[in-house]
Order: C-alpha cells, then structure tokens, then sequence
C-alpha cells in the first residue's frame, strides 16, 4: 500500500471521528433547546415524548442547574438548560476543529 493511501484513509478516519463529535455535540445543544421550547410552550407534560426529551435534558444539565435563580421561570429554565446547550456546542465544534487538524 502506498504511503499515499495510508494517510488518505488515516484521514478520512480524523474526519469522521470529527464529524462524530460534532454531531453528538449539536443533537446535545438540540436536546437542551427542545425541553427550553417545550417548556416555555407549556408543553404537555404528561406526553411520553415531552417526559422523553426532559429527561435528556435533564442528564445533560445536571451539573448546570440552578446555576442561575431568578423568580421568572421561564428565563430561569432557558438560562439553565442554554448555557449548558451553548457550552455543548462551543466545546464539540472547537474539539471537532482541532481533531481535523490532526
């Protein structure tokens, strides 16, 4: 095999384990932005799929909860769970950017 080949395939592995990252960081930020969307929606909360995607949420922003404590719920829900969905996306593009560098 040509050293060519070798680094063309070790490079198309650093793209896809990029792109992986990337992706897994935007369906986090996504799952965040869903529940703030349900919740200021006054989603059924009762609805599996609305339990489902609170749930996520939930793992996902465990350690970013109560973060910010204001008497305006709404605001206090689209801060707690955005910063952790802007943090997802920031560090998962910026990790994605360097692993394609490789």
């Amino acid at each position: 095999m040509p050293a060519d080949d070798r680094h063309n395939g070790g490079r198309a592995g650093t793209q896809r384990t990029a792109l992986i990252i990337h992706t897994i960081a935007d369906i986090a930020a996504a799952f965040l932005a869903l529940w703030i969307v349900f919740y200021l929606l006054q989603a059924n909360q009762g609805n599996v799929f609305v339990q489902f995607v609170k749930s996520v949420a939930d793992s996902l922003s465990w350690w970013a909860q109560d973060i910010f404590t204001m008497n305006t719920e709404g605001l206090r829900v689209a801060l707690n769970y955005g910063l952790p969905a802007v943090i997802y996306l920031l560090a998962g593009h910026l990790i994605a950017g360097r692993v394609r560098r490789l």
